[in-house]
């Protein structure tokens, strides 16, 4: 079933298009899935989007896309069973167990479910509403709350499908999990994917995540992710945002820290078109480690706004944010990092910078980190930096013959370097550091090239007609 959104209220069609199609589309949903998707649209009814009126939303408009005609798609798209035909390309010396989606919807292979070793599991969503109620019922809407929160109470109430991984207890994962996430632009599209990642205790996760659009169209995507990172278990996780500069990008990240647990997030946005990332990190136990690190590289009229939350709710425990933008043309840049130390949570390190490059007098970033802190017996540090390439150094490598144009690429690569030797996978980090070479000298843009993991004398070949898929 195709539903067309259109402008009369956003928030009413949408509100109206559930209580129209509730029996068709969520009629098999379980008890809890269907109490939930209740209470979720009484929320979004009650609350409705972000405005800018809105301070944490000031700097960043819906209102532009919110006034777009979109297609909601309740059925997907006629399923793929080879990923191979959907995509195939590589990062040169990366082994993956490599999984696609295309426009909301996971590419099924078995149905829906896979089986890796060691009883990992990764597949869709919408299988494991099925198949595994018990660890929807544990997890599910567990991290992620909708109160107050329009976005995500959308997002509960309509969600069909999206990544389900689970890791089960003492269990490390042979390699990394590697999801592509397509959007087909064959007309403007509203997607709502949801995903869901439980890591067990002594358990290990690497996930490289990249979205990536073709064609061009406009697109209002409105995700919601909830990770829960059980005791001792590790979690890395490499975000890569390319996307056309049509698309409104809304992700909402919610992970969920236990005792002795280490995680570390890396979001790489190399082409943003309009993007909010909504991370929100609770350390709920002690001796937790958690480091954010983020780039964005921006031009033309692009826009990406970083809103960080790390809760120390207990004692004992480190975070670490850094995220770095260089901004172009007319580009606008938003960073918003609140660290928060509750009463309980003594020796408490927390720490926290951003910092960007201006390239133009037209490029705009609003920083703004915070602290909160309730705790007297803490080691908590924040700033930021806006400014433009230095001239002294740049003045030095001119002096010894250096062009301009190689000493401004050296300055910037070396900027961003700080993030992209947080990638701890070395093939990965060797390809991103080459993609982010060619995007800062202009030579990277929505194409059809996969950011993620295509080398350049291997193209991505594709075996079918996207333009036809839905």
């Amino acid at each position: 079933m195709d539903v067309i959104l259109t402008e009369y209220s956003f928030k009413d069609k949408m509100v109206e298009l559930f209580h129209e199609t509730v029996q068709k589309n969520f009629n098999n949903d379980n008890p809890y899935l269907k109490q939930l998707r209740k209470e979720a649209i009484q929320e979004f009814e009650k609350v409705g989007f972000p405005s800018n009126k809105q301070e944490k939303w000031r700097n960043t408009n819906l209102s532009k896309p919110l006034k777009l005609e979109y297609v909601h798609h309740f059925e997907p798209f006629e399923q793929i069973t080879d990923v191979g035909q959907l995509f195939m390309c590589e990062v040169h010396e990366l082994e993956s167990h490599l999984f696609a989606q295309l426009n909301g919807w996971f590419v099924h292979q078995n149905g829906g479910i896979n089986h890796l070793p060691g009883g990992v599991i990764v597949g869709s969503l919408a299988s494991a509403f099925v198949q595994f109620p018990e660890i929807i019922e544990k997890y599910y809407g567990k991290f992620a709350p909708y109160q107050n929160n329009g976005l995500v109470a959308l997002n509960t109430a309509f969600a069909q499908d999206g990544l389900f991984v689970y890791v089960p207890d003492n269990v490390v994962v042979d390699k990394p999990v590697q999801i592509i996430n397509l959007i087909n632009l064959t007309e403007n599209l509203f997607i709502q994917p949801r995903n869901l990642i439980i890591l067990g205790r002594n358990s290990k996760l690497q996930l490289l995540y990249c979205d990536h659009s073709l064609l061009h169209k406009h697109s209002l995507i409105n995700s919601v992710t909830e990770v829960f990172i059980d005791e001792n278990a590790e979690f890395e996780n490499y975000k890569l945002q390319n996307k056309d500069n049509d698309s409104t990008l809304i992700t909402n990240v919610w992970i969920t820290q236990k005792s002795n647990s280490n995680m570390l997030t890396n979001v790489l946005t190399l082409n943003p078109g309009t993007i909010r990332n909504n991370i929100n990190i609770l350390l709920d136990g002690r001796n937790c480690n958690a480091e954010l690190y983020g780039l964005y590289l921006l031009d033309k009229e692009q826009h990406v706004d970083n809103n960080v939350l790390v809760d120390h709710a207990k004692p004992d425990n480190y975070s670490n944010q850094l995220f770095k933008g260089i901004l172009d043309d007319h580009a606008t840049g938003v960073f918003n990092g609140l660290v928060m130390v509750r009463k309980d949570a003594q020796k408490t390190n927390a720490f926290q910078k951003n910092q960007n490059i201006l390239l133009t007098d037209k490029a705009t970033i609003d920083s703004n980190p915070q602290l909160e802190i309730y705790a007297d017996d803490v080691k908590c540090s924040h700033g930021s930096t806006v400014g433009q390439l230095d001239n002294e150094a740049m003045f030095y490598m001119r002096s010894r013959g250096i062009s301009e144009e190689v000493a401004r690429m050296a300055l910037m690569n070396a900027f961003a370097s700080a993030i992209i030797d947080k990638i701890r996978i070395e093939p990965l980090r060797n390809r991103i550091n080459e993609m982010v070479s060619k995007r800062l000298r202009g030579e990277l843009s929505i194409c059809d090239q996969c950011i993620l993991n295509c080398r350049d004398e291997r193209k991505i070949s594709f075996d079918i007609d996207l333009s036809g898929i839905r």
